[in-house]
C-alpha cells in the first residue's frame, strides 16, 4: 500500500509514526553489518532483505520507512569498487525496496511513505565523526558532496528526503543548499546531547537555519538519548513553529571498544505523548528500537 496524499497535509492534521532501527533489524534477521557501509551494504547483496526489514516495521504500526541509504555514497561505494552508475542504481534501490514493503504491507489500509535517508558525511568516513561534525570542510565543500547524492534519491521518488543525524550548523547549512530546487519536502534532523548540537551549538541556533526554509516539513532530532529528545522537541516546535520530528535511540549507549551496547534502555513509550503536546508530529525510533516499540508508540498515540 502506498499514497499520492502529501505528508505535510498529513502533519497537519494529526501524528504520523516512523519506523525504528534499520540496523537491529538487520542483525536480528542474522546478517553482519561490521561493513563500512554497514546497512548500505545489503542493498548490494541482499535487497530483499531490506524490504523485509521495511515490511516489519509497516507491519508493526510505522506509517513512514526510512530508506537503507543513509551510508549509502558514491565515495563508499567508490572504495568497494562500486563505479557510480551502479551507486545511482543503489541509491535508488533504497527508495524502491521501501516502496516494495509498502506494497506489501497487511492489516488496516492506512496511508505509507518512504523517506529517502541523506546522512552526514561523518556516516561515509565509518569512524564515528557524525557524532563530531566540524570536518574541517567548508560549507560549500559539504553541499558539493551531498547535491549529487540528494539529486539521484530525489529522481527515485520518496515521498521525503530524511537529513538526519546532523552534528552541527554548517552540515546544517550545506544540506539545506544541497537540495534546494530538488522538488522534493525535507525533514531536517540533528543528533544532539545536552541541549545543544554534537559540535556544541545551542538547539535553539541550529534549529532557526529551518524557520525560512520552505523545503522543510518537520525539524527536530534523531538517534540521541529520549531524556535529550524531551528537552529538544519543545526547543525546535517553539523556534520554527513547524512539526517536529523526534526519533531518538534506546537509551543504551555503544561501547566502541568493547564493540557492545551497554546500560538499559530508557525508550518508554509513554513518553510520545508528552512528545506530541510539544509539537512533534513524526514520531519513531532510531538505534536499537526495534517493532515492538514501534508498535507501542502507534497504539499509544491512538489511544491518546
Amino acid at each position: 500500500m502506498s499514497t499520492t496524499a502529501s505528508l505535510a497535509s498529513a502533519l497537519a492534521d494529526g501524528t504520523v509514526v516512523l519506523d525504528g532501527g534499520m540496523s537491529n533489524q538487520l542483525a536480528a534477521a542474522g546478517h553482519d553489518l561490521s561493513d563500512e557501509l554497514w546497512s548500505a551494504r545489503l542493498l548490494a547483496e541482499d535487497p530483499e532483505a531490506v524490504t523485509a526489514a521495511h515490511l516489519g516495521y509497516f507491519e508493526a504500526g510505522a506509517d513512514v520507512a526510512i530508506t537503507a541509504s543513509y551510508q549509502a555514497t558514491f565515495e563508499g561505494f567508490a572504495r568497494r569498487g562500486i563505479g557510480r552508475e551502479r551507486a545511482s542504481e543503489l541509491l535508488a534501490l533504497s527508495v524502491e525496496c521501501a516502496r516494495t514493503a509498502a506494497s506489501r504491507a497487511r492489516g488496516p489500509r492506512r496511508p505509507l511513505w518512504v523517506a529517502a535517508s541523506v546522512g552526514p558525511y561523518g556516516a561515509m568516513l565509518a569512524d564515528g565523526s557524525e557524532y563530531r561534525g566540524r570536518y574541517g570542510l567548508t560549507v560549500a565543500e559539504l553541499e558539493r558532496f551531498h547535491r549529487p547524492r540528494a539529486e539521484v534519491l530525489a529522481s527515485a521518488a520518496p515521498d521525503v528526503l530524511a537529513l538526519e543525524t546532523v552534528p552541527d550548523t554548517d552540515e546544517a547549512e550545506a544540506l539545506l543548499r544541497a537540495v534546494r530546487g530538488l522538488g522534493v519536502p525535507v525533514w531536517l534532523s540533528y543528533s544532539a546531547a545536552g541541549g545543544r548540537t554534537r559540535a556544541g551549538q545551542p538547539l535553539e541556533d541550529a534549529f532557526a537555519l529551518t524557520a525560512r526554509a520552505d523545503e522543510v516539513i518537520a525539524v527536530g532530532v534523531n538517534c540521541c538519548t529520549p531524556e535529550d529528545a524531551d528537552h529538544a522537541v519543545a526547543v525546535a516546535s517553539r523556534v520554527t513553529g513547524k512539526p517536529v520530528v523526534v526519533y531518538p535511540n534506546s537509551g543504551e549507549q555503544w561501547d566502541a571498544r568493547a564493540r557492545a551496547w551497554t546500560g538499559e534502555s530508557t525508550f518508554a513509550p509513554s513518553r510520545v505523548t508528552g512528545w506530541r503536546e510539544s509539537g512533534a508530529r513524526l514520531i519513531g525510533g532510531c538505534c536499537r528500537v526495534g517493532p515492538e516499540t514501534i508498535t507501542s508508540i502507534a497504539d499509544a498515540l491512538r489511544v491518546s
